[in-house]
């Protein structure tokens, strides 16, 4: 942005406005110059701030104060769509945690690594395979919870399916052994009427389907599905949930190494509920709700179309620029100056906008339990409210002081996008080469995931001391080399990688602070607004002039005084 002073209007055009205003003296000028003058007072008000357009034509700044109004609405809808998230998440984590307790037999309440419990024995998986069996058949009579059955006939009861190789035969004692590699998956359905009638185990037990072959064995998954009502939504005067709970349990032996791994996973969805009844205001407190929501979509409707019909004023007032310009100079206009004209706050705030009207909108269904989708309206809230957020530091950039912070990041983004570039390359290589050496030694060199974000955070000095102590000693040649490879990489990138990414942004910072004490190079753009009759060949414009650093300007400016803000 620009900061010209408002003893320059004694009236001032909008740029909408096609009359000439009368000049005095001025008419008797040629049509250009009048052109000239018209443009150039055009140009000033459109650069000028809302507080000094308000000054200078007494001009409300609508748009201001639409995003003030919006902030603040905004954040109260994501406030409440927040609390009231919150309440499903607890609740689904809540009965992952119990069903972990009801159908794994000597679950501890702690989670062994990424998997539940560990089992060593053929006792021990058969007992974990029945007590699994034996609970579900009693859900009703040992579930805290609102929890039962699924009433879907073809969905009811268990379904155990076991994975293995086609055949095969292994003697580790001789060293040999014989394997079909193919795949085979059988399934068993155990129906809930055949549960309800208490059968014993051995009735169960004794089906050829459970003589498992551990040595061809991959996996035993056992799935079922049970139903459940939030009902502490009530709490907060909201409508209940009705969930489904999709519960899978896996017995992994793909190591074949007399360890299996026993996963759980419960995937809960939202349906509605089919018959209900709740006494009481929380239909109304629904409907307002419902009615809040409405206006923000409406405030983000109206700030959507002010700051589209911004860009638009702004591309017709930088074409007439250009234009103006060949014509007169013979010259073309360079494209920083093209770009000063395109406010990237609007382009921003409408995004913005976008999201907030489709998160709104999200958010009124689900509030109707016509959706379910939480996960998609979080992503548009919370994005859109960190735009909108963001969008206040423009406001703030009409103050000198405030101003450092937009500069320095929009001066030192090209020089830092490069660097990057640079130093991650040297990273990955270090990703590659920790997980492929370390990885068999060490918990964090695993896979190439837990090894880049294991890297970051050594280069933030996070977790240094477990990381070296960790490594396991079994190989003499890999603990050394752990040691180098760590200490060369901590160096290299704290000591001199990361002092220079600083320094980057350092150096763009000083050079702001010159350029806000000693004024900013000029472009063609600045020189127009802040000249009479500027004649370009006329003037000594190509004495001491400098290249300024990217994104600021790509053009050729003078380094003389000015009193011009470059937002």
């Amino acid at each position: 942005m620009f900061e010209f002073p408002i003893t320059d209007f004694v009236s001032v055009p909008d740029p909408e406005d096609d009359e000439i205003i009368d000049l005095g003296p001025s008419m008797e000028q040629s049509e250009v110059e009048r052109e000239a003058i018209k443009l150039r007072q055009d140009l000033k008000f459109y650069f000028m701030s809302p507080c000094d357009k308000y000054r200078a034509r007494r001009q409300i700044p609508w748009k201001l104060a639409l995003q003030v109004l919006k902030i603040v609405m905004v954040t109260t809808q994501l406030i409440l769509f927040g609390l009231s998230n919150q309440l499903v998440v607890s609740f689904k984590e809540e009965n992952t945690m119990a069903f972990k307790h009801l159908f794994i037999k000597g679950y501890t309440g702690v989670d062994e690594d990424d998997y539940s419990r560990t089992v060593y024995t053929q006792k021990d998986l058969y007992d974990s395979i029945f007590y699994v069996i034996d609970q579900y058949r009693q859900i009703g009579n040992l579930s805290l919870g609102t929890v039962g059955y699924e009433n879907d006939e073809k969905r009811k009861g268990l379904k155990i399916c076991k994975q293995h190789y086609h055949r095969g035969s292994i003697h580790p004692s001789n060293d040999t052994f014989y394997i079909d590699p193919t795949v085979e998956t059988e399934c068993l359905h155990i129906e809930q009427d055949k549960l309800a009638k208490n059968l014993p185990r051995d009735s169960i037990m004794n089906s050829s389907f459970f003589n498992l072959e551990f040595y061809r064995l991959i996996k035993v998954e056992i799935s079922f599905r049970l139903k459940g009502i939030d009902l502490q939504t009530i709490r907060v005067r909201e409508l209940p949930d009705c969930y489904v709970f999709h519960n899978k349990i896996t017995f992994n032996n793909q190591a074949h190494s007399g360890k299996v791994k026993i996963f759980f996973d419960s995937d809960a969805t939202i349906q509605d509920c089919k018959d209900w009844h709740i006494s009481g205001s929380i239909q109304k407190n629904t409907h307002y709700i419902l009615v809040f929501d409405g206006f923000v979509i409406l405030t983000c409707l109206t700030s959507l179309i002010l700051c589209s019909r911004s860009i638009v004023l702004a591309v017709r007032l930088q074409r007439r620029f250009v234009r103006f310009f060949l014509q007169k100079y013979n010259r073309r206009v360079c494209s920083a100056d093209r770009w000063e004209f395109i406010n990237g706050w609007y382009i921003m705030v409408i995004i913005s906008d976008l999201m907030t009207i489709i998160g709104s909108v999200m958010k009124m269904e689900i509030k109707a339990k016509n959706l379910t989708s939480y996960d998609v309206c979080s992503l548009l809230l919370g994005t859109s409210t960190l735009l909108v957020w963001v969008g206040v530091i423009r406001y703030l950039g009409y103050f000198q002081k405030y101003n450092v912070l937009i500069l320095t990041m929009q001066a030192s983004l090209p020089k830092v996008l490069r660097f990057c570039c640079c130093a991650g390359m040297i990273y990955l290589g270090y990703t590659f080469c920790g997980w492929i050496v370390l990885g068999p030694y060490h918990e964090k060199f695993e896979d190439l995931n837990t090894v880049a974000e294991c890297l970051f955070s050594l280069v933030n000095g996070d977790d240094m001391f477990a990381t070296f102590a960790q490594i396991q000693q079994k190989s003499t040649l890999v603990w050394l080399f752990s040691r180098l490879y760590l200490f060369s990489f901590i160096s290299l990138f704290i000591y001199m990688i990361l002092s220079l990414f600083i320094a980057l942004i350092t150096d763009s910072y000083e050079t702001i602070k010159n350029y806000q004490q000693n004024g900013f190079p000029k472009t063609d753009l600045h020189e127009f607004l802040h000249s009479g009759d500027v004649t370009f060949e006329t003037q000594n414009l190509r004495k001491r002039r400098v290249k300024t650093f990217p994104l600021i300007c790509c053009c050729i400016r003078t380094r003389e005084d000015d009193s011009i803000l470059i937002n």
